[in-house]
């Protein structure tokens, strides 16, 4: 028998291949992180060696960086020094060593060149390269220029090698050399202006503050036009642009900062993309990605960093005009914080509106929602403004939310001693629809996961909720407060979106404040207002009947301002349509009546706009209690009669007297008045000769009030230019009837003309 086989089992030829292309996918991953590993060590070279070509300018020259050694360290170095034989070097030798270590030159050595010398195989392009970028000039001289060559790397360290020659200065130096002086701001000469300035007149001090001013202009923009031209290569430069806010020339300072902060909140408002940026995870840092996604990572990171400066810096600057903390460098005086701090709210106030869904949004959020209650007015109103505009824009409900949270807490914490504003913005939610049925929901099987409409929906409610525990809040601890008002005009606002259980308790906080009589007539017209709207809404199925509210707005109409400010006929308009004709079935034709006839009433001393607007919810009236008609007719309809100073609907015998001021507003001033009182007279009919027109039929009561509105100085529809006919002019010849008036009138023209005046004669007084 032959010998027996091995047990192990032979790799086929297929196992041999695959093992080969692991091996070498392996090392070509291998060779990639090394070059990585390279580029990324030359980086941070180039980087040391630009800061110290900046250093080495005006500061004395240092080395990039110093080695703390251990003392065991120490004291082998210093063996190894003292066992050095120094009788094979020259005193000059030393000395010239010594002289060339202490240059400049030393410290913008490559040290990427400081490899082994057997290395030439791996050395690759890129190192040859970074010599280029190196600067072959250090100190600006006229007739010398140092060139740079190879270091030399001994047991001691490394040497570097550099050479003087005399050169000429060409046109195109001189032009590189300018463009570097306007890009670098030249320390030395600063350092001498404060001597010189005080010998300058007012007038020259102001011209070299202009020129200042320029210059910096001219750097901003040169930095901001290469930002935005290539965010991904020119991220860094945005630290350079920002550290102009720490301006320290003082009489440039103020201005500089401004237009600093200005600038830069232009730039992030261009530049940063249109989705938050999270940070990466560790396994995400430690994955190899391709180059394209390696530099967008960086662009983002150095985005999201400089940002986030960006805004510590604009609430450090708000800090200090609040705490009016005084800075150690006297560049900026007490009196332009102030101006700091407005420009600083006004670029918050902007990155608010136009970077909602980007980074550090709630934190902006947190810094702008105190200012809203400041002191200063114009302050508050920027503030009040920005949030009004982004609830307005705000589609999906997010940053409502994160604001809605922020306001309650700073009612609760200064004990709802706020300006009415901060509350009065929060009428601008866009809040349409809200989670009601919330007991059908729980018995739904629940969803994994939500479309965007019902993300959008758990937002709003969330939001209304906490708008709806601030006003209760208020409602309950501070009836007394300012914030009631605004507080009613929110509830009137949202009625119809309130849950059910809270109805019972509202309604009885309502009418203890309608019946307290501290109420102003605008908040008892809001009261009214949340509570029919309660009831024309989900509380259809409360079996209530309100008529302690139809007597109190019945009430009020007859002292309502007649003058300019008539807003509060808005509020009687909404009130109308959902007490009348939103509840028609609820409402008896006694008590229709008396409401036609009084605001028929009120029509009278009223502004047209309003005048408009009554006359328009009367029509509304007439067409959904069609037997109101009883009030176009002189006969009287049933026992008694008209009662006007009752102020109880059903017992003031509306039915008894008629619509009287229909005639006398048929002679009105205002066309659309009189087109309305015509229409009336005739029992409002939908078609034929006296119907109205689309434009006024098909338009709300509410609509028509705005559209002939006043307040701008313009009147609708526009009145008529006056007339461009000539008047008559007397002419000469026969114009007067009379003939002998005629005669005698001509005569004594011509005898004016025939007469010869002697001027020459003097009066003499007569002798008495």
């Amino acid at each position: 028998m032959g010998p027996p086989r091995s047990k192990k089992r032979r790799p086929t030829f297929r196992r041999l291949l695959k093992t080969s292309g692991v091996k070498l996918e392996n090392k070509l991953k291998n060779r990639q992180m090394k070059q990585q590993n390279v580029a990324k060590k030359q980086r941070k070279e180039q980087k040391k060696l630009r800061q110290a070509v900046k250093d080495a300018a005006i500061r004395t020259p240092r080395p990039l960086e110093t080695y703390r050694k251990r003392p065991e360290e120490e004291e082998d170095e210093e063996e190894f020094l003292e066992s050095l034989p120094t009788d094979m070097m020259e005193d000059d030798d030393l000395q010239q060593m010594t002289a060339m270590a202490r240059q400049a030159s030393f410290i913008t050595r490559d040290l990427s060149s400081c490899g082994p010398v057997h290395g030439g195989k791996k050395r690759s392009s890129e190192v040859v390269r970074s010599y280029e970028k190196v600067p072959r000039k250090m100190a600006r001289t006229e007739e010398k220029e140092v060139i740079h060559l190879l270091p030399i790397k001994d047991k001691r360290g490394v040497i570097p090698q550099s050479v003087e020659r005399v050169v000429k200065k060409q046109q195109q130096e001189e032009e590189e050399e300018e463009e570097e002086a306007a890009d670098e701001p030249d320390e030395l000469e600063n350092e001498e202006e404060p001597e010189s300035i005080a010998e300058l007149t007012a007038e020259q001090q102001e011209q070299l503050r202009v020129q200042k001013i320029n210059q910096k202009k001219l750097l901003i923009a040169s930095l901001g036009s290469a930002i935005i031209s290539d965010p991904f290569g020119n991220i860094k430069r945005v630290k350079e642009l920002r550290g102009m806010l720490m301006e320290s020339d003082p009489c440039v300072a103020v201005t500089v900062r401004k237009l600093v902060m200005v600038s830069l909140m232009e730039i992030f408002k261009d530049i940063a993309p249109t989705y938050r940026i999270r940070p990466l995870t560790p396994a995400e840092k430690a994955a190899k990605v391709k180059k394209e996604t390696q530099q967008l990572r960086e662009f983002e990171e150095g985005l999201v960093s400089q940002y986030k400066f960006y805004l510590e810096d604009l609430e450090q600057t708000i800090k200090d005009w609040k705490q009016k903390k005084k800075k150690r460098s006297q560049a900026v005086g007490f009196q332009s914080y102030r101006g700091l701090a407005e420009v600083a709210i006004r670029c918050l106030c902007d990155l608010l509106l136009a970077l909602p869904h980007f980074n550090f949004h709630n934190n902006i959020v947190v810094v702008l929602v105190p200012l809203m209650n400041d002191p200063v007015r114009q302050v508050s109103d920027m503030c009040c403004d920005a949030f009004r505009k982004l609830f307005q824009q705000d589609k999906v409900g997010v940053a409502s939310l994160a604001t809605v949270r922020v306001v309650s807490g700073l009612v609760k914490n200064l004990n709802y001693n706020v300006r009415p504003e901060v509350l009065r913005t929060l009428l601008s939610l866009r809040i349409k629809e809200v989670e009601m049925k919330k007991d059908i929901e729980a018995t739904a099987p629940k969803k994994k996961f939500m479309n965007n409409k019902e993300k959008k929906i758990k937002l709003h409610t969330e939001t209304l909720n906490i708008v709806f525990l601030i006003y209760f809040r208020i409602l309950k601890k501070a009836q007394k407060s300012v914030l009631l008002p605004v507080v009613l005009e929110g509830l009137a606002n949202f009625a119809h979106l309130i849950n059910l259980e809270f109805f019972d308790d509202l309604l009885n906080v309502l009418q203890s404040l309608i019946q307290s009589g501290d109420v102003t007539n605008r908040e008892s017209l809001h009261c009214i207002q949340t509570v029919f709207t309660i009831l024309s809404g989900q509380g259809d199925v409360l079996n209530i009947d309100p008529l302690t509210f139809y007597s109190q707005l019945y009430k009020m109409l007859l002292r309502l301002h007649a003058g300019a400010p008539n807003d509060d006929i808005i509020i009687v308009l909404r009130c109308l349509n959902a007490m009348l004709t939103r509840r028609r079935k609820q409402v008896t034709l006694q008590r229709a009546m008396a409401f036609v006839k009084r605001l028929s009433t009120l029509s009278l001393h009223v502004l047209p706009n309003a005048s408009v607007g009554i006359l328009a919810a009367n029509r509304a009236a007439m067409h959904s209690f069609p037997k109101c008609d009883f009030l176009l007719d002189n006969e009287v309809q049933g026992s008694g009669f008209y009662l006007p100073e009752l102020d109880e609907p059903e017992h003031c015998h509306a039915q008894n007297t008629a619509l009287w001021e229909l005639h006398t507003l048929m002679r009105h001033y205002h066309p659309t008045v009189r087109q309305f009182a015509v229409h009336l007279c005739q029992g409002a009919p939908s078609e034929g000769s006296a119907a109205l027109g689309l434009e006024l039929s098909r338009r709300s009561p509410v609509d028509l009030f705005g559209d002939y509105s006043v307040k701008d100085m313009t009147f609708k529809p526009p009145v008529a230019p006056p007339g461009t006919k000539k008047k008559d002019r007397f002419t000469a010849g026969a114009t007067l009837l009379d003939a002998e008036l005629q005669r005698r009138a001509q005569s004594v023209l011509t005898a004016a003309e025939d007469r010869q005046l002697d001027f020459t004669a003097t009066h003499t007084p007569s002798q008495h």
